[in-house]
């Protein structure tokens, strides 16, 4: 059995929830991520995606510089353990219609696991791990 841990990304990039979209999107192109991991505390809240901030923050008219990621967090995110099967995970997104789940130990965040790295690690002859596996292109 593969595990979620073998091979989830653990350059993480968490934002608290009163942060605005201006600081989250030029986190994400500083750091050439598609998504922040939303926190209270050690806690994690919710995630935002590059998509996130466009779909429901610009296309609504909200003010890039005054809205905050808790107004377009999504929440009740699904989690996984760096000990799940990473087949099961895979089930996971496709069930949830998600792209990316969060790893959890012990309730504290210790990775994310995208569905390029699922991609990279079981298909890695696929169009999409190809993809995943390239440098940024922003």
């Amino acid at each position: 059995m593969t595990t979620v841990g073998e091979f989830m990304t653990t350059r993480l990039v968490t934002m608290d929830g009163n942060d605005t979209l201006i600081s989250a999107a030029q986190e994400m192109r500083d750091s050439a991520i598609g998504d922040v991991v939303v926190t209270d505390g050690d806690n994690v809240v919710g995630i935002v995606t590059d998509r996130d901030i466009t779909v429901r923050g610009v296309a609504e008219n909200m003010d890039p510089g005054s809205t905050r990621l808790n107004q377009i967090t999504t929440r009740d995110v699904i989690t996984v353990s760096q000990y799940d099967d990473a087949v099961a995970a895979a089930d996971l997104m496709r069930t949830y219609a998600v792209r990316r789940l969060p790893v959890i130990d012990d309730g504290r965040l210790v990775g994310l696991i995208s569905m390029g790295d699922l991609a990279v690690e079981r298909e890695p002859q696929s169009v999409l791990a190809d993809i995943s596996a390239d440098d940024p292109n922003n």
